[in-house]
């Protein structure tokens, strides 16, 4: 069962923690990004760089990341707005749960959460409980706390 919010990791992207919006109305799932180019590596194969800043109460974390492109894709956000986005798929981490999820990446500076995990990431995994939040608590830090 997962509430409405759920704190994730994404480990090939370097991301310890992220917040997530639990969204059963958007179908993929969507990671905030900045710096995005969708580019031809020597070999011919199609990659996107892009940095990630997965605390926006910690601006100075930042994951400069480059993976192989899956897909390009057009989307429609919750105000009917259609943009082309690239897509990705890497394993995310939620509690003991670890599984590989598309993201679709797009700025959402203006949105609350830097990542929306949609609906076919949790199509025969989750439950969704609006009532409820934070329901694998958070993931540790990489190191403890000086004291």
């Amino acid at each position: 069962m997962l509430g409405w919010r759920e704190w994730l990791s994404i480990p090939d992207l370097g991301i310890r923690r992220i917040k997530a919006k639990i969204d059963t109305g958007a179908r993929s799932s969507c990671l905030h990004t900045r710096a995005l180019e969708v580019y031809e590596d020597p070999s011919g194969t199609k990659r996107v760089r892009f940095s990630v800043q997965p605390l926006p109460l910690k601006p100075g974390v930042v994951n400069d990341c480059d993976l192989p492109l899956l897909d390009l894709r057009v989307v429609r956000d919750s105000g009917g707005h259609e943009e082309e986005r690239p897509f990705i798929r890497v394993p995310i981490v939620l509690g003991t749960h670890t599984w590989e999820v598309e993201f679709s990446l797009t700025n959402r500076d203006n949105m609350k959460f830097r990542m929306l995990l949609g609906r076919t990431a949790m199509k025969g995994r989750f439950l969704v409980n609006p009532a409820l939040s934070y329901q694998f608590g958070k993931p540790h830090r990489s190191r403890p706390k000086a004291g």
